[in-house]
């Protein structure tokens, strides 16, 4: 599980245990309702009942690695620029010497 600080990401965390939750409860359903007939198409059907929720998990991930990804490059431009403003403070003391 991921721990985040942001309301944004408590909400996501949460609605990817949800989607995790309705993968589970609609493979185990489909394959309960149907395995009566034949386990292969129990298992076949029961596939493309959790494949909705499987995308919505997805779909979360991939918002949650962007989230990240941004984070990051704000903390990288943040770096950059105390690296900046250091250069410059340098600058003004060798134009002074």
């Amino acid at each position: 599980m991921r721990l985040q600080r942001s309301r944004l990401n408590s909400l996501i965390n949460f609605l990817l245990g949800v989607s995790w939750a309705l993968v589970f409860i609609s493979f185990v359903a489909t394959i309960i309702s149907y395995y009566q007939l034949s386990i292969i198409m129990a298992l076949f059907l029961a596939f493309f009942a959790s494949l909705p929720a499987l995308f919505l998990v997805i779909i979360l991930e991939h918002i949650l690695s962007e989230e990240s990804k941004l984070d990051e490059m704000k903390k990288q431009t943040k770096i950059l620029e105390d690296i900046k403003s250091q250069n410059s403070q340098k600058e003004t003391i060798l134009d002074k010497i």
